[in-house]
């Protein structure tokens, strides 16, 4: 009970402090908040000393932050978020009206999520039911393509080809559940791609434990010990399920300003451009909640669905020590060296370079990826942008990566603070790194890192809470193994693997939430060449000259196949056991109690 009250006091200081630093946003910009209002109210009006002054005066600036946050706060337990700075009307009907929206976009994302990660799975399962799996990894190829595919990019095709060309489904608006599906298609197929590879990734060691064995054993069909399966390695997903449902409703800002849709992500965005902080504070105050609750739920959910074996230590570990694949490393190394290729032979050309009369020319020798709107080479362009591009991604998934675990082996921080960090969309969260430290290269990167170690941590808590209830691990502790030499020996592991082939599969996610930033036009800046900004810059012209968005796109896709078939190989084998002191001597009081037991017999 201790514990619980703990934790629950940490999480209220974590969202009472995310909500007072939303409140201080204006005062920590460099720009003054009265005249970011007058601005958004009246673009005519000359900013004058006095007309700014009466600006101040009707929104309480000159009171300070602390009698802002106060009033807030103050309003919130009389059920009133206060008044728009820059409609005037109330906030809290906006933000709940946003918050539906988007509510039933992430319910028909979600859905298409989980269709999509059960076609990625379908083949384990398959395999696995006919007892042919055989620790051989499956290949993973297309839905690393299919994880890579930049949401907005996927949005944008969609809105064009199904709704504009084909006039399949609507593709701008919001009026009706017809409208829904072609945005959560862009949402769902890349989150369900990524929850199929770490699903397929655990769904072997279901298989091979000996309750799937006995089952086979007595005549069970292949389907129910399939369902078992899935039922077995949910509980370590469910985390990084609830994760995914708050980045859904507020990290789906590019894919609602496309589709034209009033949800919360962009309501929220917008409120922080116009720094009209009733709305900024009442948005980000139902992303925490709907945080805490999706978070909750699935840890709920996780509990009921492990049952008393996690409570007991009567697990047995999904994380088994795996053969090489059959095809080795030859596919990985093959993606390698045609992306190293596309990089060699772009960097000796100038990426720079404009020819007014070669503007958006097809692939030709001259130009093997055409040409942008300003007649500049494609492929040189794309080379350039390879080294920003996946050096930062590198840097920011190997930093995630090590923040993750340190904070995973330690849930009882971790957790409240994944939840509070998973509330806020990381383009909320770039606005917030450039009011504090400016704009520059480092803002689009210091915000996705504050975000890009969540998903990690949470795999690692919930894969550490599975694997301390195994059997091996309680019969190790009752021999008298000390913490240290749990962790060293048995947890580490048995979750470092897994958790690395998760930071490997995010690794084009990385590079697509650095491209979503200079979508929105909060990252890399012109001319630079880093592929988010190619994809932005070339989006108007997607359907007139296809081939300036393929190209950028195609690098991540491959990104993405690189990733994913990098990680199958990704094992750490366990080391033949040694006898430390420690448990020799352990085993001797063991075997010395032993025959104690059968001489007194």
């Amino acid at each position: 009970m201790r514990r619980q009250v703990t934790a629950a006091l940490w999480r209220l200081v974590l969202a009472a402090g995310l909500v007072c630093g939303i409140g201080l946003l204006p005062w920590l910009t460099r720009t003054d908040p009265a005249l970011t209002v007058l601005k958004a109210r009246s673009a005519e009006r000359d900013p004058t000393p006095e007309v700014l002054d009466a600006v101040r005066a009707q929104l309480g600036l000159g009171d300070g932050p602390l009698h802002l946050l106060g009033g807030w706060l103050g309003g919130l337990v009389r059920g009133d978020a206060g008044r728009s700075w820059i409609s005037g009307s109330e906030v809290l009907p906006g933000v709940l009206q946003a918050l539906g929206a988007s509510l039933l976009l992430m319910a028909v994302a979600l859905g298409v999520a989980v269709l999509t990660a059960g076609a990625v799975c379908a083949r384990t399962l398959r395999r696995g039911a006919r007892r042919r799996l055989g620790g051989r990894r499956p290949r993973g190829t297309g839905s690393a393509l299919l994880a890579a595919l930049p949401e907005f990019l996927l949005a944008a095709v969609l809105a064009t080809v199904v709704g504009v060309q084909l006039g399949w489904l609507p593709a701008l608006g919001w009026y009706g559940p017809r409208y829904t599906l072609l945005p959560a298609l862009a949402l769902g197929l890349p989150a369900g791609a990524v929850l199929g590879r770490l699903l397929d990734d655990l769904l072997p060691g279901a298989f091979a434990e000996p309750w799937a064995l006995a089952a086979a054993a007595r005549g069970l069909t292949g389907r129910r010990v399939a369902r078992q399966a899935v039922r077995r390695c949910v509980p370590a997903l469910l985390p990084n399920f609830g994760l995914f449902v708050v980045g859904l409703t507020g990290g789906a800002v590019a894919v609602e300003q496309i589709f034209d849709i009033p949800g919360l992500g962009r309501s929220t965005l917008q409120a922080a451009l116009a720094q009209d902080l009733p709305v900024l504070q009442a948005g980000t105050l139902a992303l925490v909640l709907l945080a805490a609750l999706a978070t909750g739920a699935a840890r709920l959910a996780a509990r009921l669905l492990t049952g008393p074996a996690l409570r007991d230590g009567a697990l047995s570990t999904l994380h088994r020590p795996t053969p090489p694949p059959a095809r080795g490393p030859l596919l990985p190394l093959g993606l390698a060296a045609v992306l190293l290729a596309v990089v060699a032979l772009g960097l000796p050309r100038d990426p720079l370079a404009v020819e007014t009369g070669a503007r958006l020319d097809p692939p030709s020798p001259a130009h093997p990826f055409g040409t942008d709107s300003l007649g500049r080479d494609l492929l040189a362009r794309v080379g350039h942008g390879a080294l920003d591009t996946l050096a930062l991604a590198l840097t920011i998934s190997a930093a995630a990566l090590v923040i993750g675990v340190l904070l995973g082996l330690v849930p009882r921080i971790s957790g409240p603070l994944v939840d509070t960090v998973n509330a806020v969309p990381p383009v909320l969260l770039a606005l917030l790194v450039t009011a504090v430290a400016g704009s520059g290269t480092a803002t689009p990167a210091l915000a996705v890192t504050a975000v890009a170690w969540a998903p990690l941590a949470a795999h690692t808590a919930a894969l550490l809470q599975q694997e301390r209830a195994t059997l091996h691990v309680l019969a190790t502790r009752g021999l008298g193994a000390s913490r240290w030499y749990l962790l060293r020996r048995e947890l580490l592991p048995a979750v470092l693997p897994p958790v690395l082939r998760h930071a490997l599969i995010r690794l084009p996610g990385v590079a697509l939430a650095l491209a979503s930033l200079g979508f929105l036009g909060l990252g890399a800046q012109p001319p630079s060449p880093e592929w988010g900004l190619l994809l932005a810059e070339n989006q108007p012209y997607a359907e007139r000259a296809p081939w300036a968005v393929l190209a950028p796109a195609a690098v991540l896709a491959l990104l993405g196949a690189l990733a994913v078939t990098a990680a199958g190989g990704v094992r750490l084998p366990r080391r033949p056991r040694r006898r430390t002191p420690e448990t020799a001597a352990a085993v001797a009081r063991t075997g010395t109690a032993a025959r104690e037991l059968t001489g007194a017999r």
